[in-house]
């Protein structure tokens, strides 16, 4: 039961992680739970006990009885029950819970949108994964309203940021490799963060919407669907990048 006065319920006061179960393991867990630490320090939460998250998460695979299916498991942190107001009580005392359910299905191609909705780089919730999460609900709305999966996200500059739950990256006219720079308001990806760690050239860019009308090809990437091409953006249609399938087995 979810307490009427928990500050995550209330306010939005507090983060989650997402995290893959395939082939009974938690996939990348020690770098989600990095993150999840890393931006406890940064909002003013206590860290969590990382024995205690994992144990919730292991359980709530458990429960699910998914068999051998893939599974999305959630690991969310609150702030616990504060009152009223904005003000935080003294002694924190935050909430753990974790849920597990079917995964969405891996590969595939999307189709994208560009969305009004706008990711905010000025904010400290564009660089974790907080419970406030309304933008990207909206820009995922956008989305299904055109018909489109995904949603591409702008910054307030104007430049590209991420799709609604993805990174994204792009392949330029001269075969340049490139994602937004996290300065561009784009999350910390798992996913992105191990493509950025092989041995292959990205260039973390700035860049405004303009460079992906002449950008030859298009991927995603996320815990969950790991990397998905996108076939058409805006209603340009888009060929899937020879490569990708490459990049995909040195992930693995």
């Amino acid at each position: 039961m979810i307490d009427p006065l928990d500050r995550g319920f209330t306010l939005g006061d507090g983060l989650f992680e997402t995290v893959l179960w395939a082939d009974g393991t938690l996939r990348r867990l020690d770098r989600h739970l990095a993150r999840l630490t890393a931006g406890c320090e940064a909002l003013g939460l206590p860290a969590p006990d990382l024995a205690t998250a994992e144990a919730l998460m292991q359980q709530a695979v458990a429960d699910a009885e998914l068999g051998d299916r893939r599974a999305a498991v959630r690991l969310t942190l609150t702030a616990g029950v504060g009152g009223r107001g904005l003000d935080r009580p003294e002694a924190i005392s935050p909430e753990m819970v974790a849920t597990a359910a079917p995964a969405p299905p891996a590969g595939g191609s999307a189709r994208l949108i560009t969305a009004i909705t706008r990711r905010n780089e000025g904010s400290i919730a564009s660089r974790w994964k907080t419970l406030a999460y309304m933008d990207n609900v909206l820009a995922r709305r956008e989305a299904r309203a055109a018909g489109a999966d995904e949603a591409l996200m702008l910054n307030n500059a104007g430049e590209i940021a991420c799709a609604s739950a993805a990174n994204l990256f792009w392949v330029e006219d001269d075969g340049r490799l490139c994602t937004p720079a996290l300065e561009c308001g784009a999350l910390a990806g798992i996913t992105r963060e191990a493509v950025l760690a092989l041995d292959w050239e990205v260039a973390e860019v700035r860049a405004p919407n303009s460079v992906l009308s002449t950008a030859r090809h298009v991927f995603l990437t996320n815990s969950l669907i790991g990397l998905r091409t996108v076939a058409e953006l805006d209603g340009r249609a888009l060929a899937p990048w020879p490569e990708l399938e490459r990049l995909k087995a040195a992930l693995t």
